[in-house]
């Protein structure tokens, strides 16, 4: 597990909230008695002929509300309404002989939105009904973009509500005490093969980034002078040349330049010089490209014999009258 700071992350998605639309993942079959009560849920609860003992209660941040005529809380977080109602039925008994109790949750709290966001085709704010894993709700979002790289990361913003209490401890240990964001990578091919440990449960105020592939661009004597990005599994310099439509004619494939970074600087660079050719002829390994290479491919210079030709043929006529253009005439007799 990886950590990053949260009031950075904060921002990110601060300013990325405007644009998600929000839905709601519910299930068909979601019972009532198997909902788990927790804090802001309000609960109300009577007892049949005895009208003093019925009571209207909103369950605290601890997960606790006060009964009347008991002098202790009681504890509903992560509890159902008919383990609630057993524990309000034992308390009144020692009052009344054979307390008929109802309880039911009257308003139900609105949990914290999962958030789906990056290379997504609709990225949104899902609040979950029931329990729902990222293949899901990757697919509830409309799948992944084109520009879809090979890593998912899944942000635990908070600790599960009803989750144990080892849970509860490393997501302490791992979040610096809620200081930080803890969160775990996932590939992409896995996820979308149905791998379980690449597919977890997604818990209220998970926030799952898409990330998008990172771009090379290539320039020069190739048929589309564009960008393309490095998927999951790397692309090599002839796969992105392949690409684009391939080289020109005159491409000067024996010194493909690849401009790459240097370091964290965004403008210092090294190069790096690549002969296409002998690659091709499987003299060289392929070069694999990383994120944000320029790739150069120049054009290569005429030869003497090449140049000779173009003039008989009259290729360079044109070239030609324009170093004859404007000389003094002479006639020899």
């Amino acid at each position: 597990m990886k950590r990053i700071i949260i009031s950075v992350f904060g921002l990110i998605i601060i300013s990325s909230m405007s644009i998600f639309a929000q839905d709601a993942i519910v299930s068909g079959n979601e019972s009532v008695r198997s909902y788990l009560i927790g804090p802001g849920d309000k609960l109300i609860g009577k007892v049949m002929g005895e009208e003093d003992f019925n009571f209207e209660v909103v369950i605290d941040n601890d997960g606790k509300f006060e009964l009347p005529f008991v002098d202790k809380m009681i504890t509903a977080q992560c509890r159902t309404e008919r383990e609630v109602k057993d524990e309000v039925k034992e308390h009144y008994s020692k009052y009344l002989r054979n307390p008929l109790v109802s309880l039911q949750v009257a308003e139900r709290r609105k949990p914290a939105p999962v958030t789906v966001s990056g290379a997504v085709r609709t990225p949104q704010q899902v609040e979950l009904r029931r329990e729902a894993k990222l293949i899901e709700l990757l697919s509830f979002s409309g799948d992944t973009t084109e520009d879809a790289g090979g890593i998912v990361r899944v942000f635990r913003t908070q600790v599960p509500l009803c989750s144990d209490n080892t849970t509860r401890r490393n997501w302490d240990l791992e979040s610096d005490s809620g200081r930080n964001v803890p969160f775990r990578m996932y590939r992409l091919s896995n996820i979308k093969a149905g791998e379980n440990d690449s597919n977890p449960i997604i818990y209220p105020g998970d926030v799952i980034v898409v990330e998008k592939a990172s771009p090379i661009y290539l320039t020069g004597e190739v048929l589309q002078q564009t960008g393309v990005y490095i998927k999951e599994g790397g692309l090599s310099l002839t796969q992105a040349i392949a690409m684009v439509g391939g080289v020109r004619p005159r491409a000067k494939v024996k010194d493909i330049k690849i401009y790459r970074l240097k370091g964290d600087s965004p403008r210092d660079r090294d190069i790096i010089s690549v002969n296409l050719e002998a690659i091709k002829k499987g003299e060289q390994e392929d070069m694999m490209l990383q994120p944000y290479d320029i790739i150069e491919v120049d054009k290569s210079k005429k030869s003497i014999g090449e140049i000779a030709l173009e003039l008989v043929t009259g290729a360079g006529r044109t070239g030609l009258s324009a170093v004859t253009n404007g000389l003094g005439t002479r006639i020899l007799y």
